[in-house]
């Protein structure tokens, strides 16, 4: 592509508008992008990427263009946009977020990245002399939940539109930046691995601060200093001389007590090496260390900080509600940020979040304990990081960071054009291994992998832009394809690996027409017959186990053989769903929640049954304590463990019979070298079926994303969203509602369920279908505080029911269950109630859901209830909606809506 002599300098008149020079890897990709390319810029966290995004803005303005700056999240967007406008105007900058529309037609126009996807399913005239657009955070394609959208927006754009993608340090940058080459064209891969500000690791034991690699060392392996090693030997053994060595607790802790927390920061002060962040894998031991902290008198402010702390703090709250300010712990919270102290997770209100946010950038907040998602976008460095522990909960259980989480929490560390250098502290403990902490530290493995997954309003839009046929070609075309292929390359090579062993193998046993070659298939045959039997007798004993789930009735006790729910347990909601019932129990020892035919290695029976109030409300914890209580006083006792009849009928079997006479009779079986050849044989068997199985995976991978599609373009045809290729009515709507349950809204708008409901319990309903809860034993009892609500409750089960029913039929994933643990508090939050009252019935056994969590669910309430207002056909819910968004958004959900 050639430029004209003006664009040509277009950079060195960029550089000279700014304070610092330009770094190489700015200067290489700004030259990329100003030779016509796109590019795809890989640095390390406060390298100075958005540079790069800022050029792009600058060549867009320069040549009467436009420029969309996307970013993941609200708060990057409105950061960037008062960048953007302090720099180029209020006239040239506009803002396009779920809530916030301003100066939408400006030449550059900031805004989440689902918005432009919308904008381009939607073919908004607003693309219209797009010219550049640049994708911040780009790595968050890999997010599970939303990753998706970033593929969309890279598949979707138009040809001419040059891209800049900016993403942290993933070791994959290379594959990444072809697949951009196939789906984009000419496309300039930059990384630079420097980071900005040096980092240093160290290991703290005790009140003792050490460096964790050896610096002296000439040796060019990494190793640990060895004035640490010895300490925590010398350490060690003088805790088992006091005693502390001893039979050691969960985790290997013995009685081990780590330095309190206002002692780390106090020895942190000392070295110099505040601010620091301090990561801790939960909101409740974030919120247990400040209040530590507090209680220790620890004060790290400065005298004259404290009118700038009361300014910034009345900036971001001074709109909250009067009333409300002792619910949300205001006045502690205050008192923590006069010390120079805070906490930072998503369980605490927004407006308190930004508030540390600013005081923590502008050094009048010098300590932070924070969960990691603070590491994800928000631009909060320190010249410290600490971590405590080098283990976090992910979901399902206790997992050992990874090298790339490690790199991109300690990637805080270090503030550019402030420090000389960043620093990461581990707090040793007695399971802490300082290898394992070298080899976290110094290796770089942070992959990039897909998410994108075709979902219902993905595929509804894609046959409306273009036909189903060329949706599969584009699906063939997304980096998770990319990626799929690039690994069927590796498994045939391990095909054509094993073959080529096969072979040899082959020889050794006399040839493929040989008579032990037949003789090693016989005893194949056997091994599989017997698998098979085994695998039958396990289908039986769960196809009994599953009748009798189905079986059960309401009122029903009966005994859980064994596990962490052992016991009795009594029938609160019987499940008869075909193949996997999962009804809702609740135990002797008040436990509550869904069983599977897993936790029956012998099929339930009814020992009795108890009567049950009409509604039973398991998620208060005095119901559940009253119930369980009551079902001790039955008498009905669990029977004795019966053993569960694991005898195959192998001996019975007449093809296993035959086939162990065929092998006693072979001539090979008396051979004297039988076993030495076997052995060889078992060889071959094995290298055979690893390579049958690589076919398989082979077969599985090729066209996967364009097999689902199929999939669900059948349930959708099946269901009237698609008739003969072509979009209907219904669908449209389908394909302009983005949302979890997308095709559980657009079917109970079409079928009318949600009338006659009023503005809060439209809230209170459309709430199950966003809210997930934080603790297991969610329910699907058609419960509310209001009868209108529990019959459109109880509708919109019945059409997730029926869906989830269809999904498995069409072998696709099914769509999350309706969750109604949020319901009664967005109804009384939306008639008006107190934020206390509305907290207390949003929570779980007496303990009110966080305000943090509260505004972010009543936001996600308020977005599908936007969307049901754009979409419904009937006028009555669209209005309905509309009096709901406005019913919800008051109060602490309206504050520092960023």
């Amino acid at each position: 592509m050639t430029d004209s002599p003006a664009r040509a300098n277009e950079l060195a008149q960029f550089a000279s508008e700014i304070s610092f020079d330009l770094d190489p890897f700015q200067r290489t990709a700004c030259a990329a992008l100003e030779d016509g390319h796109s590019v795809l810029v890989c640095a390390p966290t406060g390298a100075g990427k958005t540079i790069v995004g800022e050029f792009a803005v600058h060549m867009a303005l320069a040549s009467g263009g436009k420029c969309f700056y996307t970013t993941p999240i609200k708060a990057l967007s409105n950061q960037k946009f008062a960048d953007l406008t302090a720099r180029y105007g209020r006239d040239s900058v506009g803002l396009l977020t779920g809530d916030q529309s301003i100066n939408p037609d400006a030449p550059v126009v900031v805004m989440t990245t689902e918005v432009l996807r919308n904008m381009l399913y939607a073919s908004s005239d607003s693309l219209r002399g797009l010219s550049y657009v640049v994708m911040d955070e780009v790595h968050y394609l890999a997010d599970r939940f939303r990753g998706a959208v970033w593929e969309e927006v890279i598949l979707h754009l138009s040809p001419d539109v040059r891209l800049v993608s900016l993403s942290a340090t993933v070791s994959n940058a290379e594959e990444f930046g072809a697949w951009m080459e196939t789906v984009r064209g000419d496309t300039a891969v930059v990384v630079d691995e420097t980071r900005p500000v040096p980092l240093w690791q160290h290991v703290m034991v005790g009140r003792r601060m050490f460096d964790l690699f050896d610096t002296k060392s000439s040796d060019q392996k990494v190793l640990v200093d060895e004035d640490l090693v010895r300490f925590i030997r010398q350490r060690e053994a003088a805790d088992r001389m006091q005693g502390y060595g001893g039979p050691r607790g969960r985790g290997g802790r013995g009685n081990f007590r780590p330095l309190p927390r206002p002692e780390v920061l106090a020895r942190l002060d000392e070295e110099g090496l505040l601010p620091a962040i301090t990561f801790i894998f939960s909101r409740a031991g974030c919120d247990g260390a400040l209040a530590q902290c507090l209680r220790a008198r620890l004060d790290l402010s400065r005298p004259d900080d404290a009118a700038r702390i009361d300014e910034i703090i009345e900036k971001h709250t001074g709109d909250l509600p009067k009333g409300d300010l002792e619910v949300l712990g205001y006045w502690e919270w205050r008192e923590a940020l006069h010390r120079g102290l805070a906490a930072h997770h998503a369980g605490m209100l927004p407006a308190f979040r930004h508030t540390v946010e600013e005081l923590f950038v502008q050094g009048l907040v010098r300590a932070v304990f924070a969960t990691e998602t603070l590491a994800l976008g928000i631009n909060m460095p320190a010249r410290t990081v600490v971590l405590e522990r080098l283990v976090k909960f992910n979901g399902e259980s206790h997992a050992e960071l990874t090298p790339g989480e490690y790199t991109q929490l300690t990637g805080r560390a270090g503030r550019r054009g402030i420090d000389v250098e960043g620093h990461a502290v581990v707090l040793w403990q007695p399971e802490v291994d300082t290898s394992a902490v070298a080899g976290l530290a110094s290796t770089r493995t942070y992959p990039l992998r897909s998410s994108f997954r075709p979902g219902y309003n993905m595929s509804i839009n894609l046959i409306d832009r273009m036909g189903a046929q060329e949706a599969r070609a584009l699906l063939e075309r997304s980096f998770a394809q990319f990626q799929a292929d690039r690994s069927v390359v590796g498994l045939v090579r391990g095909i054509e690996r094993n073959q080529g062993a096969m072979r040899k193998l082959e020889s050794q046993l006399g040839g493929v027409d040989g008579g032990f070659m037949e003789y090693m298939s016989l005893r194949e045959r056997i091994k599989q017959r017997e698998r098979e039997i085994q695998q039958q007798g396990r289908a039986d004993r769960r196809g009994a186990a599953v009748k009798a789930l189905i079986e059960l009735r309401r009122g029903d006790v009966v005994a859980i053989p064994s596990g962490r729910r052992a016991g009795l347990a009594v029938i609160l909601e019987p499940d008869q769903t075909p193949g996997d019932p999962r009804p809702l129990v609740l135990t002797e020892d008040h436990w509550a929640g869904r069983v599977s035919a897993a936790d029956f290695p012998v099929p339930a029976e009814a020992l009795g049954h108890m009567r049950l109030p009409r509604r039973v409300d398991h998620r208060t914890a005095r119901i559940r304590r009253d119930l369980a209580s009551a079902l001790r006083s039955t008498g009905i006792s669990a029977p004795g463990r019966r053993r569960r009849n694991d005898h195959t009928r192998g001996g019975e079997d007449r093809e296993l019979s035959t086939l162990r006479r065929s092998l006693r009779s072979h001539p090979a079986h008396n051979r004297p070298d039988r076993e030495q050849l076997s052995r060889t044989g078992e060889r071959y068997a094995r290298l055979a079926r690893e390579t049958e199985s690589m076919r398989q995976k082979v077969a599985a991978t090729t066209n996967s994303l364009a097999r689902t599609f199929d999939r669900i373009v059948g349930l959708l045809e099946e269901r009237g969203f698609v008739e003969h290729g072509e979009v209907t009515a219904d669908g449209r709507r389908l394909a302009r509602i983005y949302a979890e349950s997308d095709l559980v809204v657009a079917e109970v708008l079409r079928q009318g369920l949600w009338r006659g409901l009023g503005a809060a319990e439209l809230a209170a309903v459309v709430s199950t279908l966003v809210y997930e809860s934080r603790q297991e034993g969610g329910f699907l009892t058609a419960s509310g505080p209001t009868e209108p609500i529990r019959r459109a409750v109880g509708a919109t089960i019945e059409v997730w029911t029926q869906l989830r029913s269809d999904e498995a039929r069409h072998k696709l994933p099914p769509t999350r269950e309706p969750d109604l643990g949020f319901v009664t508090g967005v109804y009384k939050w939306a008639r008006g109630d107190a934020l206390a009252e509305a907290l207390l019935a949003s929570g779980d056994q007496g303990t009110p859901l966080s305000a943090g969590d509260f505004v972010r669910w009543c936001r996600q309430v308020i977005d599908l209830l936007d969307q049901i207002h754009n979409t419904a056909d009937d006028p009555e819910i669209a209005a309905t909606a509309a009096k709901a968004v406005r019913a919800v958004r008051r109060g602490v959900v309206a504050v520092d809506a960023a």
